[in-house]
């Protein structure tokens, strides 16, 4: 571990975590009971990813800090699944298990769908490039 790579983590997770804090603070209050900002940085967590796991594969040449910016850092960051678990465990704490259900499902199935999407849209915008 260099320097660099550290400060490449550092700065880029305090973006993503700024980020998620924005859209927290912005969008937790319209459905409190399932976040909408928690779930807002999940599933765009998600979609970044995919985008970029197709962006570093057809880019082996790039340094690997510009990775870990923003894979690790930017991305760790943004994404939560201490905030989401602290979530659901309150909805079945108060014994609303359709919610926290709701919340495991759009989640989940929402994150995996989102990484699926940004796989398809890099490749597809990529393949046009080359």
């Amino acid at each position: 571990m260099t320097a660099f790579s550290a400060i490449s983590v550092f700065i880029g997770a305090g973006c993503g975590a700024l980020l998620r804090w924005f859209l927290g603070s912005r969008l937790n209050p319209l459905f409190p009971t399932i976040p909408l900002g928690t779930l807002t940085a999940n599933l765009l967590g998600g979609l970044l990813i995919g985008f970029a796991l197709v962006c570093f594969a057809r880019n082996p040449n790039w340094i690997p800090e510009i990775r870990l910016f923003i894979i690790t850092g930017f991305l760790g960051g943004l994404t939560t699944f201490s905030t989401f678990s602290a979530e659901v465990v309150n909805l079945l704490a108060r014994s609303e298990y359709w919610w926290g259900l709701g919340a495991i499902m759009a989640h989940l199935s929402g994150s995996l769908a989102m990484t699926a999407l940004g796989i398809w849209l890099a490749s597809s915008l990529l393949r046009g490039m080359s």
